[in-house]
């Protein structure tokens, strides 16, 4: 890495080290068309996406002394396009579950859908209005694992339908593996997820709200979804949708849930607040 001044989203030798094989493979059968390595280390490019998702910028407004933005866009498309993000993503994840003492994938997982207001720019065709929460953007859809960990994530307009996010995250889940055997969901998701889990092998039950309960009160086993949701808000480049297309919104919650795990198998904690 270069000599600049190092930011706090940068990755650490150990954080690098853990990603680094996925990245120098994939620059391997991605050799540039002159056949030299190429202007910009790619630690670089990924300490610019990590610096962005963590704290919301602008393409045009990274720092100088990072890659320039065309550098950092170019490898972010490229890597959202052939789901080197999600390789990267899944990699940590295995870590993680095997050192919690669980095997690499889980059995349960819970569904949630979050809306989010869209930013000015974002193509009118890909958002919508969630009518019940009053949101105009993007809703985005997550599947976790009972330690949190996403399994699967789907960005779709805000006035979607939770049977909608519901399918298509079943549909993930089951293509990415086949241990998941059950799923839990909240009272949003209806009987069309249900007869949908039983076509993809998954069982999906809906816990019901205790009526006598008022304001929010966490659900056994779905709060880590909620938990995830939060985690998500600090990174805030996902605070807002911001992103032209919902594949970009996708895998920036990738990178952000990457850069938390890497965090937490290299035991390196981070300042969220007062930044």
């Amino acid at each position: 890495m270069s000599d600049r001044k190092p930011y706090k989203s940068d990755l650490s030798d150990e954080r690098w080290a853990l990603i680094e094989p996925v990245i120098t493979a994939w620059k391997a059968r991605h050799p540039s068309v002159s056949s030299h390595e190429g202007r910009y280390e790619m630690r670089e490019i990924v300490n610019a996406l990590l610096y962005q998702s963590r704290t919301g910028c602008q393409w045009d407004y990274l720092p100088h002394d990072l890659p320039p933005s065309g550098a950092v866009k170019y490898y972010f498309y490229a890597w959202r396009d052939d789901g080197t993000d999600q390789v990267i993503h899944d990699l940590l994840r295995w870590q993680v579950r095997e050192k919690k003492g669980r095997s690499a994938d889980p059995s349960l997982v819970v569904l949630d859908t979050q809306s989010l207001h869209a930013a000015a720019g974002v193509p009118a065709k890909t958002t919508g209005r969630d009518a019940a929460k009053k949101v105009p953007g993007r809703k985005r859809g997550l599947a976790v694992d009972v330690l949190g960990l996403v399994i699967a994530v789907v960005v779709l307009a805000a006035s979607a339908h939770d049977n909608a996010f519901g399918t298509a995250l079943l549909d993930k889940v089951a293509a990415e593996t086949d241990t998941v055997q059950k799923a839990l969901v909240d009272q949003g998701f209806k009987k069309t997820v249900v007869a949908h889990g039983e076509q993809v092998g998954i069982e999906v039950e809906v816990v019901e709200r205790n009526p006598a309960d008022t304001g929010f009160v966490p659900q056994p086993k779905r709060w880590v979804v909620e938990q995830t949701n939060g985690i998500l808000m600090l990174h805030r480049r996902l605070v807002r949708d911001y992103e032209h297309r919902p594949a970009s919104a996708e895998s920036r919650v990738y990178w952000a849930i990457s850069d938390v795990m890497a965090r937490r198998l290299t035991g390196t904690s981070t300042s969220w607040r007062g930044a």
